[in-house]
């Protein structure tokens, strides 16, 4: 029994006393998404799906669906995280360039080492401008 100013609590049987809820919104065990699904979702985020639309397909497919929109917009945080492979944002860009076969030009601030400059330009650009 534990006891406080006004209050006494007494547990008579440690089990539930009452049917697990029907309504599973937000509940960590139902919201999760299958293996499946997180196999779509980062197909749908690659044809550039928007992340609501992604969650309406779900929903579509499975009407006891519980996933809600926080969890998806989770799953493509992740996703690009590991994309990035610990590369900040800047990292990225300018690694997506260099993959890519784009020109960059970039300067630094010389006391804080600081991006001040960048120009990107699509090999065609270049070579539109060499003509």
């Amino acid at each position: 029994m534990a006891t406080s100013d006004n209050w006494k609590f007494f547990v008579h049987d440690g089990r539930h006393n009452h049917k697990i809820g029907v309504y599973n919104h937000g509940h960590a065990q139902a919201a999760r998404l299958t293996e499946e699904q997180l196999k779509q979702t980062e197909q749908f985020r690659k044809s550039h799906v928007p992340p609501h639309n992604i969650l309406q397909f779900f929903r579509e497919q499975n009407v006891g669906c519980a996933v809600s929109a926080q969890k998806i917009y989770n799953v493509i945080a992740k996703i690009k995280k590991n994309r990035m492979q610990e590369r900040n944002t800047v990292e990225e860009v300018l690694y997506l360039s260099a993959k890519r076969g784009y020109t960059v030009f970039y300067r630094n601030c010389e006391e804080s080492n600081v991006l001040s400059d960048i120009v990107i330009a699509h090999p065609t650009s270049i070579a539109m401008i060499r003509m």
